[in-house]
Formats: structure tokens, C-alpha cells, sequence
């Protein structure tokens, strides 16, 4: 039988390095004579959660959040035939966000998609409908039409408190595998990765817990069971996991859920530069016309220095600054140009898409 086609974000993070979607979505069938045959098995029962904060068995972290994890299926229309193979199937993950139906996940594993259907743990399948998405974070919510009694919804824990070598374990179903768990170690903070419009996700964390094909959407869970990030890359040169995965964190998956299921899209502060990838400052590379730095006389060349009164050392600092903030704020910059120091203030638009 042969495989349906995998759907991937071909991403970079060093010239001679490629960051696959996260596994990105993927379809994945029965291998051919002579492959290895994978037989499923369905957890029957699970442990209630415990009340205690010590840290958790493997075992036990997925006892309690497998149900809540779910395999999603995507159909995108293509060309029809003779020009194209017409409707094509995906894969993703994603996991239960709350009690009336809401399940997060990436945004490129629902891209472009004409139907959508989720598979619980038992293997009940369900119709869900887009509620919104952000391609400014890659996330997306989904909202499913399951019975209440399907809905196991997973605690949110604060990414922020992760430190370097905390355990954690991801759940979700790389190349189709449901309910497949991984664990490793959180093996960097503060990551800055490239989302799938170009703008960059910050506090990414980077973890050595196996993400491949298919695991995109999925959560990352520490040792108490929460989830603290959700999967969304690789690092890869050979297109499978390496070691090296990143998920968005959970502080940023909170925020952009509550905007999504609110109002149907979320949106981000713009200050309207990009910044030169070779400097160790925040040098500005280029001013984009009609933006609030246009507007308040920036220029290819300038340093920002400080926003709001707090040191800016690096482009990743500049980019927090402003993302830290609402459209329509009003903040204080100060920039170093040609050894002058100069002071501006200007009011923040909203991020394109």
C-alpha cells in the first residue's frame, strides 16, 4: 500500500541544517512484504491524577494525559486528476484544551484544510472545525463535536519555571502511531525558531525527548503532567529525529489560545524592522515604509539599545521587548546611530500576516 503524502514546513536554522515541521503532519499506511508490522493496543483504564507535586514516572505522566491526547486527520483539496492526485489525507496531533471541545495544535498541520476529524484515545472519531489560527506562533485551536465524556482536558503548567535538564515526555502519533510517548530532557531554553510566515517564535524550548513526523501539535509534558510546550520542529539533516526537537511554550500557547477561542484570530505588536542576523547587537538590517519605525526616523545602520527603559543587548531581546506589548502601546526606544545615543517614542501597529 503506498504512503500518503507527508505534510512538512521546511524550515532553516543553519546553512548546512534543515528544521522539518515537527513533526510536521503526516500520513502514514501499512508497510509493504517484508516490513515490520505494528499491531495497536488500546490502554483500557487510567490512574487518577495524583495531588502530590513530586515528580512522576514516564508511566505515570502518560496514565494520566493519554486520553486527552488525540490523533487529527486533515484533508486539504489538490488539483483534480488528470493535474493532480485531487483530495490528499495528513496527520498531526493534538491534545484536549478545555471541557467545551477546544483542542490545540499546530497551525500548519491544519493548513488548508477542507475537513478535519479527531481520534480519541478509544478510538472514537469526531468532525472538528477551525476555530483559529496563528501563523505568527504556528498555533492553532480546533474545536471538536464530541460528547462531553470524551473531553479529558490537560492542565497547563507554567514554562517559565523549566529549567535546563528538567524531564519531560511528548505524546502524540509520529507517522501515524497513536498514543506514542517519548522521553528526554528539556536540553535548552530560549530558543528562537522560525515560524511558518517567517516572523520568529521566542522561548521555544529544545529537548532531546524523540519528535518525529506526525508528533506536530502534540504536547510536551513535565514531571507533574502538564503540559508546558506544544511540538512543532526538528533539526534534522536526514528528515527524522535527532535529538534535537523544539516546542512552543506554554506561556505562549495559553496566550494565543485564549485570543483564538475568543475572537477567531490573535494578534501580535509590530514595530516594523528586521534585524541583522550577523550582529551580536540589535543592529537594524532593514526599516519596512510605512511602520511605526518609519515613523519615528529609524534606519538601516541603528542599534537599538534600550525599550522602555530595559537594556536591549541582541535582536532576540528586541523582539521580546516588543512582543511583550499590545498593538496600540506606546513605548520609549533609545538607538545609538553613528555613536550618537537618540530617544523615541512611538505607538506599535499590529503584525501583519
Amino acid at each position: 500500500m503506498p504512503r500518503r503524502p507527508r505534510k512538512t514546513l521546511a524550515l532553516s536554522l543553519l546553512a548546512a541544517a534543515c528544521l522539518g515541521a515537527g513533526g510536521g503532519a503526516v500520513a502514514y499506511a501499512t508497510l509493504s512484504d517484508g516490513g515490520t508490522v505494528v499491531k495497536q493496543v488500546t490502554v483500557q483504564r487510567s490512574e487518577p491524577i495524583a495531588s502530590s507535586s513530586a515528580p512522576l514516572s514516564v508511566n505515570q505522566i502518560y496514565r494520566r494525559a493519554y486520553r486527552g491526547v488525540v490523533e487529527i486527520t486533515v484533508t486539504t483539496n489538490g488539483a483534480a486528476p488528470p493535474f493532480g492526485s485531487g483530495s490528499q489525507k495528513a496527520q498531526g496531533s493534538g491534545w484536549v484544551y478545555d471541557s467545551s471541545g477546544h483542542i490545540v495544535t499546530n497551525e500548519h498541520v491544519v493548513d488548508g484544510a477542507s475537513s478535519i476529524s479527531v481520534r480519541f484515545w478509544n478510538g472514537k472519531t469526531y468532525s472538528a472545525s477551525v476555530e483559529g489560527t496563528d501563523k505568527s506562533t504556528d498555533l492553532a485551536v480546533i474545536k471538536v463535536d464530541a460528547p462531553s465524556t470524551e473531553l479529558r482536558p490537560l492542565t497547563v503548567g507554567d514554562s517559565a519555571d523549566l529549567q535546563v535538564g528538567d524531564g519531560v515526555i511528548a505524546i502524540g502519533s509520529p507517522f501515524g502511531l497513536e498514543e506514542t510517548v517519548t522521553s528526554g530532557i528539556v536540553s535548552a531554553l530560549h530558543r528562537a525558531i522560525q515560524a511558518p510566515n517567517g516572523f520568529t517564535i521566542n522561548d521555544s524550548v529544545q529537548t532531546d525527548a524523540a519528535i518525529n513526523h506526525g508528533n506536530s501539535g502534540g504536547p510536551l509534558l513535565n514531571a507533574q503532567g502538564q503540559v508546558v510546550g506544544v511540538n512543532a520542529q526538528i533539526r534534522s539533516d536526514s528528515g527524522g529525529n535527532e535529538g534535537v526537537g523544539f516546542s512552543i511554550p506554554s506561556n505562549t500557547v495559553r496566550s494565543i489560545a485564549t485570543q483564538l477561542i475568543s475572537t477567531g484570530k490573535a494578534v501580535h505588536a509590530y514595530l516594523g524592522v528586521s534585524i541583522d542576523a550577523t550582529a551580536s547587537t540589535a543592529r537594524i538590517a532593514s526599516v519596512k515604509p510605512a511602520t511605526p519605525a518609519a515613523g519615528a526616523g529609524l534606519k538601516a545602520g541603528d542599534v537599538v539599545t534600550a525599550v522602555d527603559g530595559k537594556t536591549i543587548s541582541s535582536g532576540d531581546d528586541l523582539t521580546r521587548a516588543i512582543d511583550s506589548h499590545k498593538p496600540g502601546d506606546t513605548i520609549t526606544l533609545k538607538y545609538r546611530r553613528v555613536g550618537s545615543e537618540h530617544t523615541v517614542e512611538l505607538k506599535l501597529a499590529t503584525r501583519p500576516s
